[in-house]
């Protein structure tokens, strides 16, 4: 299997980073902001609806990578906050750790980002995402079946990914 930028990503998953069910939640957005995929495993408490949960998601993510590219010390040119980057620009987050929770981020360069919200211990989970991407590719855009855009309704995608965020979260 092939993960962008050319670098050769094993089909086995990477190690496990903690022990136990400490998986959250995954969302997967397309670069548009539309969910394409939301799973939740440890929730125990649910405050918003769905569309709400979603949209404040996406912001929130837009806000950090927004605010993180204003921020960068290397970096001479200081876009407007809030103006939208492409994937690759500016400086490059990937998580923060509250007392309840750690969010991990990522962004492929076609702009499909996928979150995993795990247990605050959890370690790094670069190359977990990287794999969760890798099985995106394999299970839902290399199918013929599906349309770019819509929901991710695989069902063997779901269930490799369900089996694999239990492993390492």
């Amino acid at each position: 299997m092939q993960f962008f930028g050319g670098s050769e990503i094993s089909p086995s998953p990477p190690a496990p980073t903690a022990s136990g069910n400490n998986g959250h939640m995954l969302y997967v957005f397309n670069r548009n902001g539309i969910c394409l995929l939301y799973r939740e495993w440890n929730r125990p408490l649910h405050t918003l609806n769905a569309q709400q949960d979603h949209k404040l998601m996406f912001g929130l993510l837009f806000s950090l990578k927004s605010l993180t590219a204003k921020m960068d010390p290397t970096s001479s040119e200081k876009g407007n906050l809030g103006v939208p980057q492409l994937p690759g620009q500016g400086c490059s987050f990937h998580s923060f750790r509250t007392n309840t929770y750690k969010l991990s981020f990522m962004e492929t360069p076609s702009g499909i980002k996928i979150i995993l919200v795990t247990h605050p211990r959890t370690g790094d989970l670069r190359e977990s995402l990287k794999y969760i991407y890798n099985l995106y590719v394999e299970y839902v855009v290399k199918n013929p079946l599906y349309t770019p855009g819509a929901p991710i309704r695989s069902e063997l995608f779901n269930t490799t990914l369900d089996q694999y965020v239990r492993g390492i979260a």
